[in-house]
Order: structure tokens, then sequence, then C-alpha cells
């Protein structure tokens, strides 16, 4: 598996804590930034994160913004991303689970350190369970195919 990784300026303490967990997890990263603590905007963040996703250069991604709120929103917009905004585990467990997400998105201002790590690691290792989840995630798949 290989992640993207992004933060704006309100998710770079949490962001550095989910590269070490990749590191911990060997699970090959790509950290798209941001390195400074000035504003910036969240989109120029999760746009390129979600464009990688959908191009297969990586496998998932992970967006942190103050609240996670922002970033999901810009990672949705791109056709062909499922990104969850999660800030508890069994969230994180059930958007694999039954949305099979490709995109994780949290907000650092909204929980510590400890708790991202558990979510990231959760999202990470769950498998998407198919079945009769697999023809709903189908279902918005043809509508954006039909619409977007």
């Amino acid at each position: 598996m290989k992640v993207a990784i992004a933060s704006d300026h309100g998710g770079i303490n949490i962001r550095k804590e989910i590269i070490a967990l990749l590191e911990e997890m060997n699970i090959e990263y790509k950290d798209m930034g941001c390195e400074c603590e000035t504003s910036v905007d969240y989109p120029d963040y999760a746009i390129p994160v979600a464009n990688m996703v959908v191009s297969g250069e990586v496998d998932r991604g992970i967006l942190i913004c103050g609240t996670g709120i922002g970033m999901s929103i810009a990672a949705n917009k791109v056709k062909g991303i499922r990104c969850a905004l999660v800030h508890d585990t069994f969230s994180a467990k059930a958007t694999r689970e039954h949305n099979d997400t490709n995109v994780l998105s949290m907000g650092e201002r909204v929980i510590g350190p400890g708790l991202a790590r558990e979510i990231a690691k959760i999202w990470l290792t769950t498998e998407f369970q198919g079945g009769r989840h697999a023809t709903r995630v189908g279902k918005i798949s043809e509508y954006e195919n039909e619409h977007l």
C-alpha cells in the first residue's frame, strides 16, 4: 500500500504523528505538505492528494486540517473519491468496511494525536466487506459517471 498525506497549517502536528505511524507500519507514503504555520488554502493540498488516489499513483490518501471539514469537502469534489471525515474509531472501521473510502480526513483541533493515530491505523488495516456494500458504493460510482 502507498499513501499520500497532506495537511494545511491547522493539521501539521497530527500529519507528523500519522507519518510516524506510517513508518512504524512500513507503509510507503508521499508527504505533500504543508510545512508552514501561516494560513494556506486547504484545497491546494486536498485536491492533489485526491488526484493521486484516483490516478492510481497511491492507493489511499490522508488529509488533516483544523476540523477536517474543508479537506473532506475539497477531496470529495474529485470524481472517484470517497473521503470520510472521521473522529472516532467506530467510524474509521465502518467507513472502510461499508463505504470503501479511499481518503481519510481528520481535524487536529477536534482530536488529539493519540486518537488520530488509532483512527488512521484502523482505517489503514480494515478491508472493504463488499457484498451489499459493493452494490451501494456502485450506485455512487454510477451516479458520478452519469452526472459529473
